[in-house]
C-alpha cells in the first residue's frame, strides 16, 4: 500500500481540503484522517453510512477508594500534577492525572489504584468497498500520537491490498504528525504565503526529512502574498525539494467546503488547479 500523506505546519491552510479533493481524484479505497484532536475530514468525504466504533484506551487513571483511604495526603503532596486534592474526601480529577502511578507507590493502604480510562473513540467507515479510518480523542487526554498508529493500523487491517490511501495529518510537529509520519511513502506539505506559514513549513519539511519519505510542497491561496509565495517557491529550489503548484484564493471553494463538498465536485478555479497538482503529485509518488 502506497501511503501518500498530506501535512501543513500549521492550521488553516486548506490541508483537509486538498486531502478531500485527492480522495475523490483518485477514487480512493482507503483513506484516513489523523487529526485526532479535532477530526473533520468527514465532512467533505460524503460518509453516507454509521461508523464502527471502538472504545480507544490510553494512559491508565488514578482512583482512590474512599473506603480504604485514611486521609494522610501522602498522595496529593506526591502527585506533581496537581491532580489529587481534597473537599471532603481525597479525589482525582482524571482531566490532570497522568497515569504515572506515583500515587498508588506512595499509599501505605493501598487506597489507590490504577484503571483502564477510554481516552476516546476509533471509527470505521465502510462503504461500496471503501474504508476511512478516523478516531476522536477525548478532552484532557495526551496520548494523540498512539491513537493516530492506531487510526493507521485500522486502515491497514481494513484495506490490505488497496494499491493507495490517502491520509489526513494534523497541524503541527508534535506527537500526532510524528506518528502519521511513520511507515509514509510520500508527504505533501501545504504552504500559506505568511511569515508564520513558512517558518512552520520549515520546521515540518525538517521534521518530514527525518523519517525518510519523499517530499514536495503546494502553496495554498498564493495570491494573498506574491512575495511571500515567491519565497516558499526559492526555499524549494535552494532545498531540491520538489514544487508541484500553486493554488489560488477562492471564495467558490469556502462555499463548496461550507456544503460539505469538494473543491473538485463544483467547477471553480482552485478545483481546476487542484486536479493538476494531484496529477504531479501522482507522478512523484509513482516515480
Amino acid at each position: 500500500m502506497k501511503q501518500l500523506l498530506i501535512l501543513s505546519g500549521k492550521g488553516g491552510t486548506g490541508k483537509t481540503t486538498i486531502a478531500s479533493a485527492f480522495i475523490k481524484l483518485s477514487d480512493a479505497k482507503a483513506y484516513a484522517d489523523c487529526d485526532v484532536d479535532a477530526p473533520n475530514l468527514h465532512l467533505i468525504a460524503g460518509q453516507n453510512t454509521n461508523p464502527e466504533i471502538t472504545d480507544y484506551y490510553g494512559l491508565p487513571k488514578a482512583e482512590i477508594d474512599p473506603k480504604i483511604c485514611i486521609d494522610c495526603g501522602k498522595c496529593a503532596r506526591s502527585c506533581r500534577f496537581g491532580a489529587i486534592s481534597k473537599t471532603e474526601m481525597y479525589k482525582v480529577d482524571p482531566f490532570a492525572c497522568e497515569g504515572c502511578g506515583v500515587c498508588e507507590l506512595v499509599c501505605p493502604v493501598n487506597a489507590v489504584s490504577l484503571r483502564q480510562s477510554v481516552a476516546g473513540e476509533l471509527m470505521l467507515y465502510s462503504e461500496r468497498e471503501k474504508v476511512f479510518s478516523t478516531a476522536q480523542l477525548k478532552m484532557g487526554n495526551g496520548t494523540s500520537g498512539m491513537l493516530v498508529s492506531e487510526v493507521k493500523k485500522q486502515m491497514r487491517s481494513a484495506a490490505p491490498n488497496v494499491e493507495l490511501s490517502i491520509i489526513d495529518g494534523s497541524p503541527g510537529i508534535g506527537c500526532p504528525v510524528i506518528a502519521s509520519l511513520s511507515g509514509v511513502h510520500m508527504v505533501l506539505i501545504v504552504a500559506e504565503p505568511s511569515v508564520s506559514g513558512i517558518s512552520d513549513m520549515e520546521r515540518i519539511i525538517n521534521t518530514a526529512a527525518k523519517f525518510g519519505a519523499r517530499i514536495a510542497v503546494c502553496i495554498n491561496k498564493y495570491d494573498i502574498n506574491y512575495e511571500n509565495s515567491e519565497r516558499i517557491e526559492m526555499f524549494c529550489k535552494d532545498n531540491k525539494i520538489p514544487f508541484v503548484g500553486r493554488i489560488p484564493y477562492d471564495s467558490e471553494a469556502v462555499k463548496a467546503v461550507n456544503n460539505g463538498h469538494s473543491i473538485v465536485d463544483v467547477e471553480c478555479k482552485s478545483g481546476t488547479v487542484v486536479k493538476h497538482l494531484y496529477s504531479k503529485t501522482m507522478e512523484l509518488l509513482y516515480s
